[in-house]
């Protein structure tokens, strides 16, 4: 087996504003970065597998919230953008990163580019999980970015379920390996924050990416040096989902958390 490339990072994501803002930052310290871009899971997919987990009924609601989250960016643009430009980032596409497309991160095409890339290390953003088998094929270390903090906020939304339960002084990301668990491999970094009050869930997790991208480049720079350092995160650990949509307007309507 050849050797991995001494310098070369694959980003793994399902695309999106977040990832690309991602990607562009991390190709400005890692030049020799490549794209591997699943196709994002089916909405229909996605709420079978929610309704198997919790019933229809709340399975629906957190459809309805996660759709209300993507409506309400139409509303929070001019945040979106404020983001972006405070932090001196860009989401525009950057046609000289190469990318390559396929239908799923598990897919036998997306081993394959691995295989052929020899990268030095895997990040992953905003993607499907690895199952078991194609982590354990991947010969390199796998990074994860992740907008929550580790253990007590694993899973979706941990910025909000932060400010909801009031514990902010916990909301914020972190960059862990992976492992078989969701998010609950070994802790390379982590970064709180405050979020203002003109946030959402449509915008917390941009905000956690603008903010913790040099933890990120740090992660993977440690990686390429050989210098990683785990360390397994203290505390309760709680898998969270999205919020049933009534959950949502409840604590928007009493509490001003949206």
């Amino acid at each position: 087996m050849q050797e991995p490339n001494p310098s070369r990072i694959v980003v793994m994501t399902a695309g999106g504003t977040n990832p690309q803002v991602m990607i562009n930052a991390l190709a400005k310290h890692f030049p020799d970065l490549h794209v591997i871009e699943e196709q994002p899971e089916s909405k229909g997919t996605l709420l079978r597998r929610r309704a198997r987990r919790f019933g229809w009924f709340t399975a629906f609601g957190q459809l309805a919230t996660m759709v209300a989250s993507r409506l309400g960016k139409r509303f929070a643009a001019r945040r979106t953008e404020e983001i972006i430009r405070d932090y001196g980032l860009s989401a525009a596409s950057n046609g000289t990163i190469p990318v390559t497309h396929v239908p799923s991160i598990n897919d036998p095409a997306c081993l394959a580019a691995v295989t052929a890339l020899k990268p030095r290390a895997v990040f992953t953003i905003s993607c499907r999980i690895l199952s078991p088998a194609t982590l354990a094929a991947i010969p390199c270390p796998v990074i994860n970015f992740h907008a929550g903090i580790n253990p007590m906020y694993r899973g979706q939304m941990g910025g909000y379920w932060s400010l909801v339960e009031q514990d902010g002084g916990n909301f914020g990301a972190t960059v862990h390996l992976v492992d078989n668990g969701i998010d609950t491999g070994g802790t390379l970094y982590e970064k709180r924050l405050k979020p203002s009050p003109r946030d959402s869930i449509a915008t917390y997790p941009l905000l956690m990416t603008a903010a913790c991208l040099d933890i990120s480049v740090q992660a993977l720079e440690d990686a390429i040096a050989g210098t990683l350092r785990p360390r397994q995160p203290q505390g309760p650990s709680s898998l969270r989902f999205p919020p049933p949509v009534w959950t949502w307007l409840y604590h928007g309507l009493t509490k001003r958390i949206w």
